[in-house]
Order: structure tokens, then C-alpha cells, then sequence
């Protein structure tokens, strides 16, 4: 019995010294200390019995995270910018905000999304396109508790934001590890869907590293199709999407994807809806590129992005066959850019980046949201090919302000004008220009809403034989044509989609 008693004094002092230690580890060190680091100590203490990720009964995991997922309520006062032709999002976004389509509309007086609390202090992260440009941001929990929040940071170029309340002992969800999540794994999604209260709808993951476009009309990164693309900076996206067929409404928007352990493994963002509504796709930001965003806005109060400097193409077989090459999967590298980390490591034009950090690259998204998870002065481990030669090399990322582009390089006007083109190009075939009986030309392979070809209704199939008079045949002299010389129109000759010949000119931004 003296044993027991022992015992049971000896596990209440050891249980009390742990949480001392707890709250004196989060007083005194909480500043200094990653979100991610005030998780662990705050799990530590406050462990959770969820299910297994195999287990397909969700109650546990439903239970433990809706607590933490909160509805976003924001207004706006009149002086709001219109959300027109300048709206990043375009339509796959403005369903959330409840504004119907076309250009020229007024962002609307009220909206509602979702947001997901990290610390106990009231730390929210939720999309930058639910709280940007609010003139109030109110916030409430399932209890219906209500608090106004603040705006820590907000970044456009992943769409995450970062809000705080003024509040203690709030529930939080555990952050989890989006690097492990697996296509074909069971996961939850958490919000506030069409103004309803908290609902939990379930799904399983059916891609990972998804670039779809939604965050690249305001930026020269990515001309989908087109190929050539330079990495993230302070004015282009990182897309790297994990994508769910749990139903995603307008309303998720900011609120949480997690596995049946209940961890946080991403941040609903968007839906692929021709109607607004859920059509079997959602997309969701990966909770690790996030960790580092929401990081970055704590302690530092904008994101810190380091780039490897270079601008590349994403081979697949056609793309392969058009630059010379056997390799389908990678990145070719197009330029090396002056002054950049790649340069100093020594990567070459001609080069093909086959892994990051030890990790196979398919596609752009898996080098960009790596990359995008480092600052200025880290370092990251690339494989490439050389003259059929894998070679590995580190690359001290480097800041924006010690990198200039290449004088002989890509032409920034040239990308910017593309970029306002909204268009992707495919090099014709000599088959297809016999058949349409051209000595030149490129065919539009993709046309993004919002963009000039889409606003002029030049759809996809079109071919373009002439740019302000000169005869394109490839990308490249398309990138060289397109700059006006003396004016600001564009100038293309070419064949529409029922065959018949035409000149259209139209305005661009420079």
C-alpha cells in the first residue's frame, strides 16, 4: 500500500512539474520559438487519442479539430477597390466572396469563409482572398465566442494570411506533416460552406502537387503550356495544390484539411466549379509550405523567399522532342541567372534537374514549393543531368536584392506581355502546316479566362502565323515578337478555329 502510495505522489509531482515546465517554457520562450515549436511543447502536454490513418471512423478526428476551425465573417467600406480585371483569382475564387461573374464588378459590403486556430493564443491562418483589403475581420468559434481580429501578414502569392485575436486557452489544431500525406488516403475537410454552421465532409486525396493556374494571372512565372518558367519571387505564385474529392464549398474557403489522425495536413483554397458550386474538386495548400509563410509573418512581418536562379522548362515527351532531348522528366534550365545561387554552383543552360533534396521532380510544383519553404542563405540539395551524367551539387539560396536578371537573358517586357495574353502556344507540325497551308505559324494550345486572347474571344485551336508582322514559328519568336515597337498594340495575323483568315489588334499593359 506505502508502494502504491509512492507511487501515485511520485506520477501527480512528476505530472504537475510537466506542466509548470509547460507554462513556463510558453511565458517565457513563446516569442522566440516557431509556431511549429510552441505545437510540440503545447501536444506534449495535451496529447489527444485519435485513430489510426487507416481507420475509416472519423468521429474522433471530427471532434477533435472542429473545435479549432472558425467562421470568418468580413465587411468592407466603400472605398474597397473593385475586385475586376485586377482579381488574381479569378473565377474559381469569386464564388467564395458570393459576386457573380464579369468584369467590373464591386467586391460585396460583407463575405464568409473559414480560418483554422494554431496556437492558443489566437493565431489564425486562413486564404489571403478571405480577408484582404476587410475594413473588420470578425471572427467566431464553434461556442460562438467573438472576437475582431488583426491582420499579422497576408501573401497573395500562396494565399495564406495570417490573423491574431486577443484571446487565451483557445483549441488548436495539431499541425501535421503534408510531405507524408498519400494520394488515396482518407481526409476530412472543416469549414463553413454556404454560411452553414461548422461541417465535416470527407474525401479522399486524389493528387498532390497541383498547379492550376488560380494564382498566376497577376505574375510572369507560369504561361501554362508554354513552358518556360522562372521560379517564385515577391510577384509570382507557388502552386503545388493537394487535391481532394471531399466536397469543398463556397464558405471552406481558409478552413482545414486533416487526415483521421486529425492533424492539419492543408489549407482549403479553391474549387474547379463551371457552376460555383462542388464538382468533385477541391484544392487545398500544403500545411508545410504554410508552416513557413505563417513563420515568416511572426517574425519577420513579410515572407523571406530564397531563389536558386534559374528559369526553366517542365519536359514531358513533346516538350522533350522540341528542345533536343531524351529526358521526359525535369526541368530543362533555360537560363542561369547573374549573380543567382545556380550560378555559383555551378548549373549551366542545358542542364536537367531530375530531384530536390534527394526527391524525384515530375513537375515544376515539386521544385517551387520546396524552394519556397526556404529564406535567403539556406541551402538546397539538386540533381541534374549533364551530357547524360547525374551530377549532384548544394545551392545557396540567395535573396532578391543580390539577384539581377541576365542582360541576354529572357526578356522581362516579353514575359509580362505573354502574361497579359493570357494564351499558351504549341509549335505546329510541318503535317499541319500543309494542312492549313502556312509557312509559319503557332497554334494557340490553351487560353486562360481573364486574359486578352480570352477577352477578344480568340479561342483555342486558333493558329497565329504573324506577331506585329513577323512570322513565329516556335516560342521563342513568339517571346521575341510580341513586344511593340512605337506603340502599345499587338498586332497577330492568323486562322481561326472555322478556318477562315483574320488580323486582330489589340491594346497590352507595359
Amino acid at each position: 500500500m506505502k508502494k502504491i502510495g509512492i507511487t501515485l505522489l511520485t506520477a501527480f509531482v512528476g505530472g504537475a512539474v510537466a506542466i509548470g515546465a509547460y507554462k513556463l517554457i510558453e511565458d517565457k520562450y513563446a516569442g522566440s520559438m516557431s509556431l511549429e515549436e510552441r505545437q510540440k511543447v503545447y501536444f506534449a502536454n495535451n496529447p489527444q487519442n485519435i485513430s489510426s490513418a487507416g481507420d475509416v471512423d472519423f468521429v474522433q478526428a471530427a471532434a477533435a479539430v472542429t473545435p479549432a476551425v472558425v467562421h470568418i465573417q468580413t465587411t468592407y467600406d466603400g472605398s474597397s477597390s473593385s475586385r475586376g480585371t485586377e482579381d488574381p483569382f479569378g473565377g474559381m475564387f469569386e464564388e467564395f466572396f458570393g459576386a457573380p461573374r464579369g468584369g467590373g464588378r464591386q467586391r460585396p459590403q460583407s463575405a464568409s469563409g473559414s480560418g483554422v486556430i494554431v496556437t492558443p493564443d489566437g493565431y489564425i491562418v486562413t486564404n489571403n482572398h478571405v480577408v484582404d483589403k476587410a475594413s473588420k475581420i470578425e471572427i467566431i468559434l464553434p461556442d460562438n465566442r467573438s472576437y475582431t481580429a488583426k491582420v499579422i501578414g497576408t501573401d497573395s502569392n500562396t494565399d495564406l494570411a495570417l490573423i491574431k485575436v486577443d484571446a487565451k486557452d483557445l483549441p488548436v489544431i495539431k499541425l501535421g506533416n503534408s510531405d507524408n500525406v498519400r494520394v488515396g488516403e482518407w481526409v476530412l475537410a472543416v469549414g463553413y460552406p454556404l454560411s452553414l454552421q461548422t461541417t465535416v465532409t470527407a474525401g479522399i486525396v486524389s493528387a498532390k502537387g497541383r498547379s492550376i493556374g488560380i494564382l498566376n494571372e497577376n505574375n510572369q512565372r507560369n504561361y501554362p503550356g508554354r513552358g518556360q518558367q522562372r521560379e517564385p519571387s515577391p510577384s509570382s505564385a507557388i502552386e503545388s495544390f493537394i487535391q481532394t474529392d471531399a466536397a469543398i464549398n463556397p464558405g471552406n474557403s481558409g478552413g482545414a484539411l486533416v487526415n483521421t489522425q486529425g492533424e492539419l495536413i492543408g489549407i482549403n483554397t479553391a474549387i474547379a466549379s463551371q457552376r460555383g458550386g462542388y464538382e468533385g474538386y477541391g484544392f487545398a495548400i500544403p500545411i508545410n509550405l504554410a508552416k513557413k509563410i505563417m513563420d515568416d509573418f511572426i517574425k519577420f512581418g513579410s515572407v523571406k523567399r530564397g531563389f536558386i536562379g534559374v528559369t526553366f522548362n517542365e519536359l514531358n515527351a513533346s516538350r522533350a522532342k522540341e528542345l533536343g532531348v531524351n529526358q521526359i522528366n525535369g526541368l530543362y534550365v533555360n537560363e542561369v541567372v547573374e549573380g543567382g545561387g545556380a550560378q555559383a554552383a555551378g548549373l549551366k543552360k542545358g542542364d536537367i534537374i531530375t530531384k530536390v533534396d534527394g526527391n524525384k521532380i515530375l513537375s515544376s510544383s515539386d521544385l517551387q514549393e520546396r524552394v519556397g519553404r526556404l529564406r535567403p542563405g539556406d541551402k538546397v540539395q539538386l540533381s541534374y543531368l549533364r551530357d547524360g551524367n547525374e551530377r549532384n551539387t548544394a545551392v545557396t539560396l540567395k535573396g532578391e536584392s543580390s539577384v539581377k536578371i541576365a542582360s541576354g537573358g529572357t526578356n522581362v517586357e516579353a514575359n509580362e506581355i505573354l502574361s497579359s495574353l493570357g494564351g499558351s502556344f504549341a509549335t505546329l507540325t510541318p503535317a499541319q502546316k500543309q494542312r492549313y497551308k502556312v509557312n509559319s505559324g503557332v497554334m494557340i494550345s490553351g487560353v486562360r479566362p481573364g486574359g486578352i486572347l480570352h477577352q477578344y474571344e480568340i479561342q483555342k485551336g486558333t493558329i497565329i502565323t504573324h506577331i506585329n508582322g513577323k512570322p513565329v514559328n516556335n516560342l521563342d519568336e513568339v517571346e521575341a515578337n510580341v513586344v511593340p515597337s512605337g506603340t502599345n498594340t499587338i498586332r497577330i495575323d492568323g486562322i481561326d478555329v472555322s478556318g477562315a483568315r483574320f488580323r486582330a489588334t489589340f491594346p497590352v499593359m507595359q
